[in-house]
Parts: C-alpha cells; sequence; structure tokens
C-alpha cells in the first residue's frame, strides 16, 4: 500500500515538472521558431507574461509550504519576494552606469535627482552579479530568520501571527517609499539596460529568462517536495496537526517552523529576482499586503498542502487577473473576492486536492477488496 502511494506520488510529481517545463519549452519554440505572421506564432510580450507568471508560482509554492505542511498562514509573504527584487533591481540599476538620463556611472539616475553626492554603503558590491544573488537568498533569509526566532519562540501562531506578517510587509512598503531610504522612494527601480551583458530587451534574453525561470520553479518544486516527504516533513505536519503533542513528544516546533520559514522566504526572494528583469520595474506596491493575500488565495484555489496545487492556482489566478482587468477591469476585486468566497465554501480542498480525494475514494474499493481477496478463508478444510 504504501509503495503504491509512493508510487502515485513520483508520477504526480513527475507530471507537474513535465508541465511545468514542457509548456515553458513549447512557448519558446513558438515565439522564437515560427513566423511572426504563423497562426501558431506567440507575441514576444506573452514571453514575459509567462515568465511572470512563473515567477509569481514560485510565490506560491513557498506560501504552500508554510501554510499547507506547517501550519502557518502568512499574510506578508510578498515582503520576501519584493526583498528579492529589489536586491536584483539594485544590480540591474549599477548595470546602467553612464548610459542613464545624467550620465553618472556610479549613482544611479534617482539619487542624482535627489542631490546624492556619493554611494551609500548598502550599494557597495551590487554591480556584481554574484554579489547580488547571494543578496538575493541573504536579505530575505536573514529577515525571516529575525522575524521567526521572536515569533516562534514567543509561540505566537494562529491570527496573531497572520496579523503580524501583514503588519511586517505594510511596515516596509511605507518604508521604501521613503526617498531618504535609498531605492528610488515611490518611483522604485527601472530603466534597465542589461543583465549579465546581455540587452534586457532583446528576445533571447527575454527567452532565456522565461525559460530559467521555469528551471528554477522546477528546481524549488523538486525542493520542496523532497523536504515535505522526508523524515522532517513528517515532524512538520505533526506540528501542523498537533503541535502540543508533537513537543511533549520531544521535539522543538519552534525549530522546525523556523527553518521552513526562512527556506520558503528565500524562495520567495529568488522569484522576486527573477520577476524584476522581466517585468523592468521594482518599487513599493510589490510589499502591498493585498499581494500576499492574493497569494495565499492562489494556494487555497490550487490546493492547499499538495505543491503543484500553488503553482496551478497561481497561473490561474494570475492569467484571469490579466484578461479581465483588460476586458473588465472593473469588477477583478469582485471576482477575487468571489473566488475566495468560492473556494471556502464548495472548494475547501482546492483544484489539485479535490481531484486527489476523489481518486483515492475510488482507489480505497479496490484495495480492500484486494486486501480481503488475500485473507485465508474462515471455513474448515474437508476431513478426507
Amino acid at each position: 500500500m504504501s509503495r503504491r502511494i509512493s508510487r502515485l506520488g513520483d508520477t504526480h510529481a513527475a507530471i507537474t515538472i513535465a508541465l511545468v517545463l514542457g509548456i515553458a519549452l513549447l512557448i519558446a519554440f513558438l515565439d522564437v521558431g515560427t513566423a511572426a505572421n504563423s497562426p501558431v506564432h506567440v507575441p514576444d510580450f506573452v514571453i514575459s507574461l509567462v515568465g511572470k507568471y512563473l515567477c509569481y508560482a514560485m510565490l506560491a509554492l513557498a506560501v504552500d509550504l508554510v501554510w499547507g505542511y506547517a501550519g502557518i498562514l502568512t499574510l506578508g509573504h510578498a515582503a520576501f519576494f519584493a526583498l528579492g527584487g529589489y536586491a536584483m533591481g539594485m544590480y540591474l540599476m549599477r548595470e546602467i552606469g553612464a548610459r542613464g538620463v545624467y550620465a553618472n556611472p556610479i549613482l544611479p539616475d534617482f539619487m542624482v535627482f535627489i542631490g546624492w553626492k556619493q554611494l551609500p554603503w548598502y550599494w557597495y558590491g551590487s554591480n556584481h552579479l554574484w554579489f547580488a544573488l547571494i543578496l538575493v537568498a541573504l536579505v530575505p533569509g536573514l529577515l525571516a530568520f529575525v522575524f521567526g526566532f521572536l515569533t516562534f519562540r514567543s509561540r505566537v501562531s494562529g491570527v496573531y501571527l497572520s496579523i503580524i506578517t501583514q503588519a511586517l510587509t505594510y511596515a516596509l512598503m511605507l518604508a521604501f517609499f521613503r526617498n531618504d531610504m535609498g531605492f528610488g522612494g515611490n518611483n522604485g527601480m527601472t530603466d534597465f539596460k542589461d543583465i549579465a551583458g546581455f540587452s534586457i530587451d532583446a528576445r533571447a534574453t527575454e527567452v532565456g529568462l522565461m525559460l530559467l525561470s521555469a528551471l528554477v520553479l522546477a528546481a524549488e518544486f523538486l525542493l520542496a517536495r523532497f523536504l515535505v516527504r522526508s523524515r522532517f516533513g513528517k515532524v512538520l505536519v505533526a506540528v501542523r496537526d498537533a503541535e502540543s503533542r508533537t513537543r511533549f513528544l520531544g521535539y522543538r516546533p519552534e525549530s522546525y517552523k523556523l527553518f521552513v520559514f526562512v527556506l520558503s522566504a528565500i524562495m520567495a526572494g529568488i522569484g522576486g529576482a527573477l520577476y524584476v528583469p522581466q517585468v523592468g520595474i521594482i518599487n513599493p506596491s510589490e510589499f502591498s499586503p493585498g499581494n500576499s493575500i492574493e497569494a495565499v488565495i492562489w494556494v487555497a484555489l490550487g490546493g492547499r498542502g499538495t505543491l503543484s496545487g500553488a503553482i496551478l492556482g497561481a497561473v490561474l489566478v494570475n492569467y484571469a487577473k490579466t484578461w479581465l482587468t483588460s476586458a473588465l477591469p472593473g469588477i477583478w476585486l469582485f471576482a477575487l473576492g468571489g473566488l475566495f468566497i468560492f473556494v471556502t465554501l464548495f472548494l475547501p480542498r482546492g483544484i489539485v486536492g479535490t481531484i486527489a480525494a476523489y481518486f483515492d475514494r475510488r482507489r480505497k474499493p479496490a484495495v480492500r477488496d484486494q486486501l480481503l481477496a488475500k485473507e485465508p478463508s474462515a471455513e474448515p478444510e474437508p476431513v478426507p
């Protein structure tokens, strides 16, 4: 029985990876490998749009890891996504160099505009891609560690923890709106030119970033799946379902929650770093608590505690947002609220969770019949 469940889980993971990578490769081929007048040609703007969806899927995956398996309903994970984006944005701004409006080879345009004469110390090293990549993981991870250590050690949980995470991202949003923070204020960072020496507007760069996003999403999915299927993951689920009992058995729930919280923050930060060069801008609105709440809705729709459902929910909701905000822009927020109510009332397990439960119900009678068939007969054998 356990082997059969393991095989089904492996098949599920293989299908998820195949869909993520296969669809990304197909879209890339239809953009690069077909003529512009071909009926199957994919326009260039679709490439960046798909890349954006894949980055949002990384954020959803991070939320599902802490909410679906650790029971931490976070309403502030967009903060880690935005911090990763700002770390990459710093590098992209330094790449502009003397090609900016004010032709300053050191200072970004917004610093020259507000009268700054020298680069702040926390911008040192941001002109190197390798340093920016370190910041992408270090900054969200360090913030998550400090925040998680203080809250989990104090045994803050439930709705109180959710409110605190929301307050965290709101406070960061207000801070980054200030010009004296040195991150562009309310305008943020934009007008990027290059990344790793390649023109950021070139078709090859856009396709490469989209494919890289698909690869990173697949890698994060495999990492998260490995974690939740390991012994650590089983303890994590026990913490989610019965934290007090788990503590009485000798485990330290706060350590498990802290580790998965930091890991999910790094995953979200990586998504934000890939998001910025594909959309061409990063500003304080990415810290908005509404973005974190939307991420929770993505996970709820796709299926909490399924990983693949988080990816599906992020893609579906953001595709609907893209379509509705262009066709019927006035009803998007109403549609989002209605979707959340519908999922809560009629689809509590989400799409993937509901499908899995359906097949599980169909599988159980077959397994029961097999077990009954293997039981020895209770009737005595006739004596010759």
